[in-house]
């Protein structure tokens, strides 16, 4: 036993809201927060293309590409040991076709270590 706490999966996350536990849920950006985030016990952090505005100085999420999106999940996921990690789809990614947006899905988690893309207007509402 490592004494480290266990990583967090999606399955946690059902079996979690099913007791009616809280689920925290941050946004981070680099490795540097996600550590902070994830010694402080966040259950799941998330890269939002809302990097755009906070990050990137733009107007809007728009022209956030899924490149972008990529480097800081890779930064994020090096640095949270714990937090399951989610990341944005940015816009026109998964809109297009299903094809595309399983293609882009496996890319957050292929090279961007996500455990988990997601739609950002799902993530909205």
């Amino acid at each position: 036993m490592t004494g480290l706490p266990r990583k967090v999966r999606a399955p946690d996350l059902t079996l979690m809201k099913a007791r009616g536990e809280r689920i925290v849920m941050l946004t981070a950006y680099d490795a540097t927060m996600a550590r902070l985030l994830d010694r402080a016990g966040i259950d799941v952090l998330l890269v939002g293309d809302s990097l755009g505005q906070v990050i990137l100085g733009l107007e809007t999420t728009i022209p956030v590409t899924l490149d972008a999106v990529i480097h800081h999940t890779r930064a994020v996921a090096r640095g949270a040991s714990r937090a399951l990690v989610v990341a944005d789809m940015p816009f026109l990614t998964y809109q297009v076709s299903a094809e595309e947006a399983l293609r882009n899905a496996a890319r957050l988690i292929q090279e961007g270590g996500a455990a988990a893309p997601a739609r950002a207007a799902a993530l909205a509402g």
